[in-house]
Formats: C-alpha cells, sequence, structure tokens
C-alpha cells in the first residue's frame, strides 16, 4: 500500500493554513492602517434644496402648467389663480388713488387763492395807510386853523370824519388780512391731510397690484416638481403647500460619533459611496461641522440633570460637499439616499 498520497495531504495542508494566515494578517494590517487614518460612518445621507410652493393670496386655480417630477427653470409660470376678484379691487385703489388727487387739486386751488386775498389785503393795508396819513396831515392842519378860528366847525369837523374814516378802514383792512390768514391756514392744513390721503391710496394701490401679481406663482429656482399635491379648479388657502421643487444641488450629511471627531478639520478629502451606486465611489471634502450635536435639536432633547444619568456618545451632523465623480452618477443623486462616508484624517 502506497503512503504518497497521505504524504501530499499533509504537505498541502500547511500551505493552505500559512496562506491563509498570511492573508488574514494583510488584511486585518490593511484594515488596521486604513483605520489609523480615517474615520468612517454609513449613519449618513444625501441632502438637497428642497423648496415648497405655496399661493399667497387664496383663490381657484384656473391654470395647472406643472406634473410630478417636471424639469422647471427659474421663471416659469407654475400655477394661475382666478384674479377676478383682485383686479376690481385694483380698479377700488385706482378710483381711490383719483378722488383723493382730485381732492388735491382743490386744495392746491384754495391755496393759490389764498395767496391772491394776501396779495390783495396786504396792498388794501398799504393803500389805507396812505390815506390814514393824508387824513392825519390835514386833519393837523385843519385842527391848527380851527384854534386860530381861521376855519369854520363845519370843516373842522369834516377834517375829523375823513380821519376817522381812514382809520376804520385800516382796521377792516387789518381784520381782513387776518380773516385770509385763518383760510390760508385752514386751507393748507385740508392740503396736508389731502397729501396724506393720497400717499395711503397710493399704498391701497400698491398692496392690491402686489395681491394681484400674486395670483400668477412662478418658479424661484430651477429644479424638479415633486410631491404635487394641487389640481385645476381647486381652491387654495394661502401657505397651503402645492408641490415642492428640488433642485440639482446635493450635498452629504454624515452623523459622526463625538469621538470620531478629534482629528477631523474642514477641508479634508473624503470617499462617498451612495448605496444605489457603491462600485463608482465619489469625491469630496469636509465642509463644516454643525452648530450642535442632532439630539439638541429634537423635539425633547435629552437633559442630563434630571432623572438618572447614561452617558451615551452623540452624534454630531458633519456637511460633506462632492466636488467629484462619474458626472453621470451625480446627476443620478437624489436627496435622502443613503450614503457611506470615509473621511481621510491622516
Amino acid at each position: 500500500m502506497s503512503t504518497k498520497p497521505k504524504k501530499s495531504k499533509k504537505i498541502i495542508f500547511p500551505i493552505i493554513l500559512t496562506i491563509v494566515l498570511i492573508g488574514g494578517g494583510i488584511f486585518g494590517y490593511q484594515k488596521y492602517n486604513y483605520a489609523q487614518h480615517h474615520e468612517s460612518t454609513d449613519d449618513a445621507q444625501l441632502e438637497g434644496n428642497i423648496n415648497p410652493i405655496s399661493p399667497r393670496v387664496s383663490g381657484f386655480v384656473v391654470k395647472l402648467n406643472v406634473d410630478d417630477y417636471q424639469k422647471v427653470k427659474k421663471g416659469d409660470t407654475l400655477v394661475v389663480l382666478d384674479d377676478r376678484d383682485l383686479r376690481i379691487k385694483v380698479e377700488q385703489a385706482q378710483t381711490a388713488l383719483d378722488n383723493a388727487q382730485a381732492g388735491m387739486g382743490v386744495s392746491q386751488d384754495n391755496i393759490a387763492s389764498a395767496k391772491t386775498g394776501f396779495a390783495t389785503a396786504n396792498a388794501a393795508i398799504e393803500s389805507s395807510k396812505v390815506r390814514l396819513n393824508q387824513a392825519q396831515t390835514d386833519f393837523d392842519r385843519v385842527n391848527n386853523l380851527y384854534k386860530d378860528k381861521a376855519i369854520t366847525q363845519r370843516e373842522y369837523d369834516n377834517a375829523k370824519s375823513t380821519l376817522d374814516a381812514a382809520k376804520t378802514d385800516l382796521e377792516s383792512q387789518q381784520t381782513r388780512y387776518a380773516t385770509v390768514q385763518k383760510q390760508y391756514d385752514a386751507t393748507n392744513g385740508l392740503t396736508k391731510v389731502a397729501s396724506a390721503t393720497i400717499a395711503q391710496r397710493q399704498a391701497d394701490l400698491d398692496f392690491a397690484k402686489l395681491q394681484l401679481a400674486y395670483t400668477v406663482i412662478t418658479a424661484p429656482i430651477s429644479g424638479i416638481v415633486s410631491k404635487k399635491n394641487v389640481q385645476p379648479g381647486q381652491l387654495v388657502q394661502i401657505g397651503q403647500p402645492l408641490f415642492a421643487i428640488v433642485d440639482s444641488s446635493v450635498w452629504v450629511v454624515g452623523n459622526f460619533k463625538e469621538t470620531q471627531l478629534e482629528d477631523m478639520r474642514i477641508g479634508q478629502e473624503a470617499e462617498v459611496i451612495v448605496d444605489a451606486f457603491s462600485d463608482k465611489p465619489l469625491k469630496g471634502k469636509v465642509h463644516d461641522f454643525s452648530a450642535a450635536t442632532g439630539a439638541k435639536f429634537s423635539l425633547l432633547p435629552p437633559d442630563n440633570a434630571t432623572g438618572n444619568y447614561v452617558k451615551v456618545v452623540q452624534r454630531v451632523p458633519v456637511k460633506i460637499v462632492i466636488d467629484g465623480g462619474d458626472a453621470n452618477t451625480i446627476k443620478l443623486l437624489r436627496p435622502g439616499m443613503s450614503v457611506k462616508v470615509a473621511v481621510t484624517t491622516k
């Protein structure tokens, strides 16, 4: 009986075992060395800008230009609401403004008339002063003659009457001037009120036009329409979510344990592996760190000062921007996708 097969088996087994141990050692060393220079987590996902579209006025939908997953560009008309009621409000505001401006015109005419009255009254006063001075001079002359018995009582009385009449006329003109002053002040006050009314009516008109403009809802950004929740003919209210627009920019938020942050810095390179495209890793860089742990933003944040204290390792969100990789793969990325992230720390 030959013993060669047994010897062959005895030789092969140690060789295989040696190969396995060497391979395991190399694999273990590589993993250890990788862990010394990288921090990784699978608690990560893609994030993006999701812009909710809501109406700023109530109304019935008369035109809907989009559908789910449709691409739109910034400025495209998305929804048109019934604007008939708001157009009537614009016309009413315009009419009120026209009436206020007409009232201002009347006030300005009154002010112009009052200014003319000022000039007339002032001229009348000056004329009265001239007559009074003349009457006073004549009276003084007549009075001297009367004292010398050179004129009659009748002539003296006539001069005195003329002087009194001149004084009365001057007082009358001064009273008229004061009346014109009061009228001017009153008219000027009405003009200020009219000016304030015009400003208010102009603001009402601008607001009505703004409300009218809100009946046409346009795209604030370029992106893809998602989660459409509106139909033609539907009555929508202010702030009601109609749909959302998701733009093409995406980034990664990796939730790293606080014990992993010691050597992590902004600007370090990262490898991003999207679960949906695991065979096409992407390149990224650490952009920034969250200002607080994720637990602090929860509805009921933990308070270790109350109850029994149990220490739990917290996680800190880290924003990682994608700056390299297959362009076609990047186009297929969507917010919410799960990813694995490895940051090169050394």
